[in-house]
C-alpha cells in the first residue's frame, strides 16, 4: 500500500492539475471572448472610414501624432495648428498631453496608416476585460466573471468610442481596471504602474486618480489614499501648468471650458466652494446629463451605487458636467469610455457587497446574468448596433464620389479636406481641416451637399468654394456635391 506522504503527495498532484485544467478552460474562454471583441470593434471602425464616415477631427489628428512619433520626430499635427491658428508645427501635447501615444510608433512601422490606430483601439477596449473577469472572478466566481466581461464588451460607451474614429481614451479602460483589480488583489506594484500610466493619456487623468485615491481612504488606507490623492493633484497642476505651455498651450490650455466659474482650476474650485447649490444645479441641467447618468448607472443594475469605487468616476463626470461644452454631456463620441471600467468594477464590487448583506451568493449569478442581458438589449441603439444593418457596410451613394474626389489629391501635398474626406487622405498627404478659414493649400477637397463640421451651414460651405475660385483655383473634379480645387 502506498504510503501517507505518497498519498498526500498524490493528492497535491492532482488538485494542481485540476487547478491547470480550470485556468486554461477559463483561459480560453476569457481570451475567445477578447479576440471577438477585438474583431468587432475593428469592424466598426474599418467599415465607418472605408465608407467615409471617419473624420479629421479626430482619426487625422492622432494619425499625424503617432506618425511624427514613427518618424523619430515631434507629434505634430498641423491640422489642429492650423485650425487654432498655431502654425504646421503645432505639437498635440499642448492640445491634449498624451504622451503615451509614442507607444504607438513601433506599430506604425509595420503598417502606416489610420487603420493601424482602429485596430489598435480595438485591441485596447478589448483587453480590459482581462482584468476586469480577474476582479469578478475574485469577487463572485468564475461564471459570473464571463458574463461581467461578456456585459462590458457590449458596453455601449465602449461601442460609442470604437465607433468614432481613435482617441487616447482607448488606452483607459485597460489601465484602470489593473490600477483597481491590482490594487485590490493586494499588488501594489502593477497598481502604481497602471496609475502612471493613465498620467500619460490626458492632462485631466490626475482626476480619476484622486478619486481613486478618494476610495483607498474611505477603505481605511489611509496613507495610500492620501498619497494618491496629493500626488494626482500634484500632477495634474504640473502637467497643465507647466509641461503643456511648454509644448505651446495658452495659460488654461485650448479646451477650457468653466469661464463661467473661473480663468483656472484655484478660481474654479473656489467658486464651486462659494456656490454648491448652483454646480448641483447645473449637474442636473439640461436633462441630457440625467439621462447620461442613468445610462451609465443602468447597465450594472445600480448595484455601482452601492460601492465605494463610484467615487473614481466621480471627478470626471463633474468635470464634463460642470463645462459649457454640450458635446461633453451626453452619451454620443467617446468621453463615457474614460469610466466605463470603473463603473463596472463598481457594480461587481456592489453586487458582491449586496449578495453579503443577503447572504445569498446565488444572488450574484442572477445579477450577473441580469447586467449581461441589459448590455445585449442596449446594443441595437448604440454603435454596435450598426452592425447588425446590412446597409452599414454599404455607405451612402455619395461614397463612390468621395472616393474619385480623393483619388484625383497626388501624394506628399498639403491637402484643406472635408471633414469625412481627410481619413483617406492622411496616410499620403499632409491633411488640413477645410472650413471657413482658407489655409492657402494647393489642393482643397470640399463638400457643399452635406453639412461638415466645422461649417455652420451648406451655404458657407459653398461660399468658401467660390471664394476659392475667384482666388486662383481651378475646379479639376466635380460630382455628388464633391469639389476639387487646385491652384497651380
Amino acid at each position: 500500500m502506498p504510503s501517507l506522504r505518497a498519498r498526500g503527495a498524490a493528492s497535491l498532484r492532482a488538485l494542481a492539475t485540476a487547478e491547470t485544467v480550470w485556468r486554461r478552460r477559463h483561459g480560453l474562454v476569457l481570451g475567445a471572448l477578447v479576440a471577438l471583441a477585438t474583431a468587432v470593434y475593428s469592424l466598426l471602425g474599418l467599415v465607418k472610414l472605408a465608407t467615409f464616415r471617419a473624420t479629421v477631427f479626430d482619426l487625422v489628428i492622432f494619425d499625424q501624432a503617432v506618425r511624427g512619433y514613427a518618424g523619430f520626430g515631434a507629434p505634430v499635427v498641423p491640422s489642429v495648428g492650423m485650425q487654432y491658428g498655431a502654425g504646421m508645427d503645432f505639437l498635440q501635447l499642448a492640445d491634449h498631453f498624451s504622451p503615451i501615444l509614442a507607444l504607438l510608433a513601433p506599430l506604425y512601422w509595420l503598417h502606416d496608416g489610420p487603420q493601424t490606430l482602429i485596430v489598435t483601439q480595438a485591441v485596447l477596449f478589448a483587453l480590459a476585460a482581462v482584468p476586469i473577469w480577474h476582479y469578478a472572478e475574485r469577487r463572485l466566481g468564475a461564471r459570473p466573471a464571463h458574463l461581467v466581461a461578456l456585459a462590458y464588451t457590449v458596453s455601449w460607451p465602449v461601442a460609442q468610442a470604437a465607433g468614432f474614429d481613435f482617441h487616447e481614451a482607448a488606452f483607459v479602460p485597460l489601465l484602470s481596471a489593473i490600477m483597481i483589480e491590482r490594487s485590490d488583489a493586494g499588488r501594489p506594484v502593477p497598481a502604481v504602474l497602471a496609475a502612471a500610466g493613465l498620467l500619460l493619456v490626458k492632462e485631466d487623468m490626475g482626476l480619476l486618480l484622486a478619486g481613486f485615491g478618494t476610495y483607498l481612504l474611505l477603505t481605511r488606507r489611509l496613507l495610500a489614499g492620501a498619497a494618491v490623492i496629493l500626488f494626482a493633484l500634484g500632477a495634474l497642476m504640473m502637467i497643465r501648468g507647466v509641461l503643456m505651455p511648454a509644448a505651446g498651450a495658452g495659460a488654461t490650455g485650448f479646451h477650457w471650458a468653466y469661464g463661467a466659474w473661473g480663468a483656472d482650476l484655484g478660481q474654479v474650485a473656489l467658486a464651486l466652494l462659494r456656490d454648491p447649490l448652483g454646480a448641483l444645479a447645473q449637474l442636473v441641467s439640461p436633462m441630457v446629463k440625467v439621462n447620461t447618468l442613468a445610462f451609465l448607472l443602468w447597465p450594472m443594475a445600480l448595484t455601482a451605487l452601492l460601492s465605494p469605487l463610484t467615487l473614481v468616476a466621480v471627478p470626471l463626470v463633474l468635470e464634463r458636467f460642470l463645462a459649457d461644452r454640450p458635446q461633453w454631456w451626453g452619451p454620443e463620441h467617446h468621453y463615457n469610455a474614460f469610466i466605463v471600467a470603473v463603473l463596472v468594477c463598481a457594480g461587481v464590487d456592489g453586487a458582491d457587497r449586496l449578495a453579503g448583506r443577503f447572504r445569498g451568493r446565488r444572488l450574484v449569478t442572477h445579477w450577473a446574468v441580469a447586467v449581461c442581458v441589459i448590455g445585449l438589449t442596449l446594443v441595437p441603439r448604440f454603435e454596435l448596433g450598426k452592425l447588425l444593418d446590412p446597409a452599414f457596410y454599404e455607405g451612402d451613394p455619395h461614397v463612390v464620389a468621395a472616393r474619385e474626389a480623393v483619388a484625383r489629391v497626388p501624394d506628399g501635398v498639403v491637402v484643406e479636406a472635408a471633414n469625412n474626406a481627410g481619413p483617406a487622405l492622411t496616410a499620403r498627404t499632409t491633411v488640413l481641416l477645410w472650413g471657413p478659414q482658407a489655409h492657402g493649400a494647393p489642393w482643397i477637397v470640399a463638400d457643399v451637399a452635406r453639412w461638415t463640421y466645422p461649417f455652420g451651414d451648406y451655404g458657407m460651405q459653398q461660399q468658401r468654394v467660390d471664394e476659392a475660385l475667384r482666388s486662383g483655383y481651378r475646379k479639376v473634379f466635380e460630382r455628388d456635391g464633391y469639389v476639387v480645387l487646385n491652384r497651380p
